[in-house]
């Protein structure tokens, strides 16, 4: 079973967290000797730095998040971070559990304004709590320990602005130049995706154009406006491809896809298709509607409902 964003999330942070607990404890034990002498913090800090992979800035908090080390880093001593005070940031103020190690939720940093994470590790000496071990990470510095997150296959439905949705049934549909030519136009972008290596199209029907990505070149998009899409010869432009075989959505169904969509932008004058995206390696359509709601679907879904199902069957 695919991992939900969570649980990919929820993976990669127990990981990281197994990494971190067991260093973090041993920095805590070799501090109780000197803690609060600065100097000697700074020497003990900066012996075990290089048990903490990755690690932005190691430092020590008192019980009031003040800070009463320098930062020590990969580069050395940053002591204009002595005296600092941390307690209101965000990692301060999650609660630590009882086994005295925290990996905070991501945040903002000040320093660089990149998502970043703290572990705190609570400092004793002689039974009694006197401050935090604090460790900052980049999360771009981090190792990826878990799968890649792919997004589900589900139809997911996406409310949209409630100005729009609200004077609804105060517009009507107008026709576009796409409009005025659509058949062609769905013709030509469905030759594009079968024959010339179109793997994602966004059609804006309203504002007639389409953005669409090539197999040949699948880090640029290229717009086509609607004297493109009205024109067979656009197709020459673009080198033939042979379609994917690791595509979710079989040549065969593009037809359809596009044959509905057209549908949805003309069956009702007020609820129409506003715009509709494929990405053939998804297996996935989407469509947004005047009401401005949306709708992430799988292809053979899409194909399966009809048009009632969408506005009705008065329509």
């Amino acid at each position: 079973m695919k991992q939900t964003l969570k649980q990919s999330i929820q993976q990669q942070r127990e990981s990281l967290e197994k990494s971190l607990i067991t260093p973090l404890a041993k920095i805590a034990f070799a501090c109780e000797a000197v803690w609060p002498d600065r100097r000697k913090l700074a020497d003990v800090l900066l012996k075990y730095l290089e048990t903490i992979p990755n690690c932005t800035f190691l430092y020590a908090l008192d019980t009031k998040g003040i800070q009463i080390s320098d930062n020590i880093s990969a580069t050395g001593l940053l002591p204009e971070h002595f005296g600092r005070d941390r307690s209101q940031r965000p990692y301060m103020k999650e609660l630590v559990p009882v086994s005295g190690f925290l990996l905070s939720e991501a945040y903002i940093s000040l320093r660089v304004s990149r998502p970043s994470l703290t572990a705190l590790q609570i400092m004793r000496k002689n039974d009694e709590v006197v401050g935090f071990i604090g460790a900052d990470f980049d999360l771009r510095n981090l190792p990826v320990t878990a799968d890649m997150y792919e997004e589900p296959a589900q139809w997911r439905q996406i409310k949209g602005d409630v100005a729009i949705r609200s004077t609804l049934f105060q517009q009507t549909r107008v026709d576009s130049l796409l409009d005025k030519d659509i058949d062609q136009a769905m013709s030509i972008l469905e030759e594009l995706c079968v024959a010339h290596g179109m793997f994602q199209s966004v059609i804006h029907f309203s504002s007639s154009r389409a953005t669409i990505w090539l197999m040949n070149d699948p880090y640029r998009y290229h717009i086509l406006q609607a004297e493109e899409l009205s024109d067979p010869d656009i197709c020459l432009a673009y080198p033939t491809h042979q379609y994917p075989n690791d595509a979710l959505i079989p040549a065969s169904a593009i037809y359809a896809i596009f044959e509905n969509m057209k549908q949805l932008r003309f069956t009702d004058e007020n609820i129409y298709l506003r715009s509709a995206s494929i990405n053939i390696f998804n297996g996935m359509v989407s469509l947004t509607f005047s009401c401005d709601g949306s709708h992430y679907m799988p292809y053979n879904e899409f194909i399966d409902k009809n048009i009632n199902f969408w506005v009705g069957s008065s329509a």
